[in-house]
């Protein structure tokens, strides 16, 4: 879609060219910004210019640049250490898009947009991701990405304040993952999404997304029992109704779904075992 209110597009060249004019708006990869007017716009500054490498590999981890696109981050190089990183590209084919979208849309752009149904903050939460964000009177911070995305289409983004990268640590890529999602129709947009993770130390916790206002996560010191599970599902109480779920077939599904992982992470856990 035009924007038709738009009367300027800057390039910045450097950080101290990213303070906002009024009506400015930072721009990533604009899959969702030109997907309907934005009237209020009158400028936007494109991001992509500054030319982040997408992914940079640390032995702390890894570093996703909020430019970073949805196609560089499924293809990704195959680390064997990192049991977590086939979560990568299961959570970008939770976003219904063609090829073109996944080679626009951006990882920091479908975390600040804070949807309910943003595989990125599903991605970003469930391994224990830092959000690195820039501020407009230099110093950066850090946010932890469970607190980052507070509602729906609500962050704790202040006003000019830039997603710089999403830093997941080593320990939370070597632990061993289980991915499930369910939509109403085959192509519909999530209704829950739903990743177990079993850490090295024996963690395990479940991120609830998708059906939820903002990201829940389950934290249990072991894997936990069906039962445990059961109760913390039924406690969580940001269940989210839109035309893609009612609460309760949320919460019903949410149950079914995390049980499913319970089990096949307790079953790797007990083959790596033996």
């Amino acid at each position: 879609m035009d924007l038709s209110t738009l009367t300027a597009l800057r390039q910045p060249a450097s950080r101290a060219e990213l303070a906002l004019a009024p009506g400015e708006a930072f721009l990533g990869g604009g899959s969702w910004l030109f997907s309907e007017p934005q009237v209020h716009l009158t400028g936007l500054v494109d991001l992509t210019a500054l030319g982040w490498p997408a992914t940079e590999r640390a032995a702390d981890g890894l570093s996703i640049s909020a430019t970073c696109t949805f196609a560089q981050l499924a293809a990704l190089p195959r680390r064997p250490a990192w049991r977590a990183q086939p979560l990568l590209r299961q959570c970008c084919t939770a976003l219904l898009g063609s090829f073109k979208v996944w080679n626009v849309a951006t990882v920091g752009g479908n975390i600040c947009l804070a949807l309910a149904a943003g595989p990125m903050t599903s991605l970003a939460v469930a391994l224990d991701a830092t959000m690195v964000v820039w501020t407009p009177d230099g110093p950066e911070r850090r946010v932890r990405a469970v607190d980052f995305v507070t509602g729906v289409q609500s962050t704790v983004l202040r006003p000019g304040e830039v997603l710089r990268s999403i830093d997941l640590p080593a320990a939370a890529l070597r632990s061993r993952t289980a991915y499930r999602q369910i939509a109403l129709s085959p192509l519909g947009r999530s209704g829950t999404l739903v990743i177990a993770r079993l850490a090295e130390d024996g963690g395990f916790t479940v991120t609830v997304t998708g059906g939820t206002e903002h990201p829940e996560l389950l934290t249990f010191t072991g894997i936990p029992t069906a039962a445990e599970l059961e109760t913390a599902v039924h406690g969580i109480d940001s269940w989210y109704t839109d035309a893609h779920g009612a609460p309760d077939w949320r919460e019903a599904m949410t149950e079914l779904l995390a049980e499913e992982a319970r089990t096949e992470l307790t079953n790797t856990a007990l083959e790596a075992a033996s």
